[in-house]
């Protein structure tokens, strides 16, 4: 008789291995040919299914290798590849390969980073990430915070934070309606669509936004955040928060951090950057006057998983003091019993955030820190702002593309048919809807994969550069391929 039990979940050591070491054969193979494969392969959501087939749940277990090796396939060969080098969308990053032995290595032993009992080492080294990041970034020394899914939670868990520091202490009690008055808050026109689903989310509505408009640079108009906050209190609403951008999500930009800062500094409102995309350049030493202001910030958002490349998932929330965090999440229902110990008070992250079950996301971050170091990614991070500044630079040279803007690592640029000429209007009218069919095809075709963004009424093509892989013969190739499909998409719109 055993005392070990038999379960058909469990896989023996020696096939562990040998599965475990053909799956590893398998990635790092894909990661060194990654730049021969298509960005993506362009199949639509029909053929996907088709691969993956229609199949009932089955009755009994297929064998691990099987099933390792089937998921390999459908996974490596149909997926697209946000690591190519020519890969250039949205802000999601080329994810380092020592994250994902990480994300590997925190399965296995499935730490829940809720409370230290639970996860003293997974808490240790969360803890330690934070320190860390606040260090990369410029933040106060005093910063805690937690690791979260990304940005839109990051910049939710700040928000929430920032109310209850600033509503009457008895909106827990009784709600935002009948202690909180109309509270308001403040952004530019460019803020990433987080803050509308916040208003909605948290009971504001949509019209306690107050939507900034931005100068000639799209960076926050300052002015008008001051004359907007007084106008507002002549009125009897109650501001409590004024969000910058740090690096929007559209081109870039950078809000003047430092005079939104001393804006709620004389009115007592709370400071949050989203710099969930940007602020990581924070690091570069020729852009330290850019940042400045973050010193200041009661709140910061970031996202490890753009522009530190750590694998998906990884936000992270920073508060100035996180005791606020607290005020606004610890709970101690009767089933829990996370005590601390004597000598020092426990940290418990289900306090700091949504989640009471966490994930060991630190780790991958953690470990991508040490294994780079502070050179390395002023290197990497240095490098993509060239690159797509070599973007930027090539595109105006062209006779077939109009740049249009460069902050940080984003480039957007427009198709320019050679010699077409009309009324302003219907020019770019034109211009509009022939980049926006490019761009469909880009996405499908799996040379390159660009988003888009709306600079000045113009539809761009969007280049985001948070990719360790780019080099500047993918940039020039770019160059080539937009010029060549812009013509094909020229031509197809004229015969029509």
């Amino acid at each position: 008789m055993t005392d070990k039990r038999e379960s058909p979940i469990e896989i023996s050591g020696d096939d562990f291995k040998k599965t475990g070491y053909q799956l590893v054969d398998a990635i790092a193979n894909f990661i060194e040919t990654i730049n021969e494969k298509p960005v993506t392969t362009g199949e639509n959501p029909k053929q996907i299914q088709q691969l993956l087939g229609n199949a009932s749940l089955p009755d009994d277990g297929i064998a691990v290798s099987e099933i390792v090796a089937k998921s390999t396939d459908l996974l490596l060969e149909h997926s697209l590849l946000n690591g190519h080098p020519k890969f250039f969308g949205y802000i999601t990053s080329s994810p380092t390969p020592i994250g994902a032995l990480a994300d590997f290595l925190a399965a296995a032993v499935n730490p829940n980073v809720g409370a230290n009992i639970l996860s003293p080492m997974a808490t240790a080294i969360e803890k330690q990430t934070i320190k860390w990041l606040s260090e990369f970034i410029g933040a106060p020394s005093s910063c805690g915070g937690l690791l979260v899914s990304g940005g839109n939670m990051a910049n939710f868990t700040a928000f929430l934070a920032a109310r209850t520091a600033k509503a009457p202490k008895s909106l827990k009690e009784d709600g935002l309606t009948n202690t909180a008055g109309e509270m308001v808050f403040y952004c530019s026109k460019a803020t990433h669509t987080w803050i509308e689903k916040a208003a909605v989310l948290f009971g504001h509505g949509t019209k306690a936004i107050r939507w900034i408009e931005t100068d000639a640079a799209n960076k926050m108009n300052t002015a008008i955040l001051e004359q907007t906050i007084n106008d507002d209190l002549k009125i009897g609403k109650k501001p409590f928060l004024v969000i910058g951008n740090a690096g929007d999500v559209s081109t870039g930009v950078v809000d003047d951090l430092s005079a939104i800062a001393t804006i709620c500094k004389a009115h007592e409102l709370w400071f949050h950057i989203d710099g969930a995309y940007g602020i990581p350049a924070a690091i570069i030493p020729e852009y330290k006057k850019l940042f400045e202001g973050i010193q200041e910030a009661d709140s910061i958002a970031l996202d490890p998983h753009k522009w530190l490349y750590a694998p998906l998932e990884a936000g992270c929330t920073l508060v100035k003091n996180p005791q606020h965090l607290i005020d606004t999440y610890s709970s101690h229902p009767a089933y829990y019993n996370f005590s601390s110990h004597e000598d020092e008070p426990s940290l418990n992250y289900y306090e700091f955030g949504f989640q009471n079950s966490r994930g060991f996301r630190a780790l991958k971050v953690w470990m991508a820190l040490q294994q780079v170091g502070k050179k390395g990614y002023i290197e990497m991070i240095g490098e993509d702002i060239a690159l797509a500044q070599l973007l930027f630079e090539e595109a105006n040279k062209h006779q077939e593309l109009e740049a249009v803007s460069q902050n940080l690592s984003i480039t957007t640029f427009q198709y320019v048919p050679p010699a077409y000429v009309h009324s302003e209007k219907e020019s770019q009218e034109y211009l509009n809807s022939l980049n926006e069919n490019l761009l469909n095809k880009l996405q499908e075709a799996g040379e390159v994969f660009l988003s888009n963004a709306v600079v000045a009424g113009k539809y761009c093509l969007r280049a985001c550069i948070v990719n360790f892989r780019t080099s500047k013969k993918d940039i020039h190739e770019v160059i080539e391929i937009v010029v060549r499909e812009g013509r094909k998409v020229h031509e197809t719109l004229q015969n029509k």
